[in-house]
């Protein structure tokens, strides 16, 4: 195989390699993937373009996009090879979802504000899919989301059509409610019922962080991250007493968390 080699390389140079990799004389790993055995390279991708923005480290973004980037020539490309579709198709596609979408700017629809653009948005959505009712809109949401983030995509939904708490005090009167519904169902054996209400509790939770404006996934994702900070200086405090964490009480287990997160 021959392969010109460059100083610089560009969008099409990507797409000529992942065909080259896929060739029957190309990469012995890249010829055989399909779109399922390279599906969870996709999400983990994702995550870590995530992790670059987070970290707001432009260097690792640039990277990690470029990651993202094959998977999107990839797939295409195992398409392309069926003859079904390219990237240029996909290019094609979204081009002509963006100027549909956008009336006010490639059109005379007037959106001067940003609520006025996601309703116009929404509209728009539902027409070119053929969804003419919310509930179609709402199971078209994708369900390999993470669960928190389809929950308030899904209650968005609902309160487009009125169906949704007036306020935050009442949605949080619900969680209040739910948990009360948990605690109950800990006490029975029916192990459907204990995961039915806790999920119950999780969608209410959801609905209290909207009404707050905070983003239930990012909100998890910071207390995990306040959870493991607060459990590493733990361990460490107490190794400094020369303890291990597995042999100290609950009680001064409690005592040690307690004098960590007054410090943090």
């Amino acid at each position: 195989m021959e392969f010109q080699f460059k100083d610089r390389y560009d969008f099409d140079d990507l797409v000529e390699i992942v065909r080259c990799l896929r060739l029957p004389d190309g990469c012995p790993w890249d010829k055989v993937q399909t779109h399922k055995s390279i599906r969870q390279d996709f999400i983990e991708e994702t995550y870590e373009v995530i992790e670059a923005i987070d970290n707001e480290d432009t260097e690792l973004l640039r990277e990690e996009l470029g990651d993202v980037l094959l998977q999107v020539v990839f797939h295409a490309q195992i398409e392309r090879e069926k003859s079904v579709f390219d990237i240029n198709d996909v290019a094609n596609d979204i081009c002509k979802k963006l100027i549909i979408r956008h009336p006010h700017v490639f059109g005379d629809v007037n959106a001067d504000t940003t609520e006025k653009v996601l309703d116009n948005w929404d509209k728009i959505k539902m027409q070119t899919k053929s969804q003419s009712t919310l509930s179609e809109s709402m199971d078209s949401i994708a369900r390999s989301l993470p669960s928190l983030m389809r929950a308030e995509k899904m209650q968005k939904k609902a309160r487009k059509a009125g169906f949704d708490f007036e306020n935050a005090d009442d949605a949080i009167d619900k969680v209040y409610e739910e948990l009360s519904e948990v605690k109950e169902a800990i006490k029975g054996s029916d192990e459907n019922a204990k995961a039915e209400e806790i999920g119950d509790l999780l969608f209410s939770a959801v609905n209290v962080a909207r009404f707050a404006g905070v983003e239930s996934e990012k909100a998890l994702y910071d207390a995990c991250e306040k959870f493991l900070f607060r459990f590493t200086a733990m361990e460490k405090m107490a190794n400094q007493d020369g303890k291990e964490l597995g042999e100290m009480s609950l009680a001064e287990l409690d005592a040690l968390w307690n004098k960590i997160k007054a410090l943090s």
